[in-house]
């Protein structure tokens, strides 16, 4: 199975663009999908965002106050004063040393205690959707691993829970995204799907090791470091599943360019046995890679 996509859709020498289709220049604005931006953009920004606009906006109404000095207590032409009185107003504190004075005052007050519990309940929603919003702490390791496996070349890569819980129903979906040159010499970008030995795990707690065996069948098969490197190869892998505390559908994606494939490698053992008879995985070698056992891989050895 394979899918077609032309080289105008994204940029493939940025591997996290995979998969991310833009429809036009105004798809890279925040203000295009404010709340999806708001949801997605880095707590920092998040947070500079909102400190920003709480200013902005106290800044604005200070100015207000200013016109007619309509602030009782307040020093006259005092900016800071003004600022000030927006803040315990928006925040609806109310110490009770300044208080509106004028009927122009007294409109702003109104004005500005509506738009602060309208902006507590956005601020809120944000953070609450931020944090209910489900995640899957699961890591992959940062090579491919390309050896025999029951005697068969094998494309193998670990991935691990870093949760202490399970990720129940686990399924992962392996792709191979090359460009390839259809006979018309159009330049496209290609999907294949890799059929794994395994690809559902019914309680992923620690570590499993994915492995697709590279049969005839496999878009890999007879492929070298050479000719994936010259196709921009990536490999692209998508896990999904239930996290069993939250009861809520997780998803990861990684993706692995051609430069990161250690051929005739395979994945140093992490499993060590306890003296009381259990056992515990040693995570400091999650990446470690060792030579295999030398084996032609359909005559391509050589140049592997």
């Amino acid at each position: 199975m394979n899918q077609d996509s032309t080289n105008n859709e994204f940029d493939v020498k940025d591997r996290d663009m995979i998969g991310r289709v833009t429809s036009g220049a105004s798809a890279h604005l925040p203000l295009s999908d404010l709340y999806f931006y708001l949801t997605t953009v880095s707590w920092p920004i998040l947070l500079a965002i909102i400190f920003a606009l709480f200013g902005f906006i106290n800044c604005l109404f200070a100015l207000g106050y200013m016109v007619d000095g309509g602030v009782v207590n307040a020093r006259p032409g005092s900016f800071a004063d003004a600022f000030f009185f927006s803040v315990q107003t928006m925040a609806t504190i109310g110490y009770g040393m300044m208080a509106p004075r004028s009927l122009f005052s007294n409109v702003l007050v109104s004005i500005e205690a509506l738009s602060g519990l309208v902006a507590l309940a956005v601020v809120t929603g944000l953070v609450f959707a931020r944090f209910s919003r489900p995640t899957a702490r699961v890591r992959f390791s940062r090579i491919v691993a390309i050896s025999p496996r029951d005697g068969v070349p094998s494309l193998m890569f670990r991935a691990v829970n870093q949760r202490s819980n399970r990720i129940v129903e686990a399924q992962i979906h392996v792709v191979l995204s090359r460009w390839e040159t259809t006979r018309e010499g159009e330049s496209m970008r290609r999907f294949y799907d890799l059929a794994l030995s395994r690809g559902r795990n019914a309680l992923f707690s620690l570590s499993w090791t994915v492995i697709h065996p590279i049969v005839e069948q496999s878009p890999l098969f007879g492929e070298t470091a050479a000719s994936l490197k010259a196709s921009r190869s990536m490999i692209v892998a998508s896990l999904v599943g239930m996290d069993e505390s939250f009861l809520q559908n997780v998803h990861v994606r990684y993706v692995w360019t051609a430069d990161e494939i250690a051929w005739g490698m395979r994945f140093a053992d992490v499993l060590q046995e306890l003296p009381d008879g259990s056992f515990s995985i040693d995570y400091s070698r999650f990446d470690e890679v060792v030579p295999a056992a030398p084996t032609p891989l359909d005559g391509a050895a050589a140049e592997r």
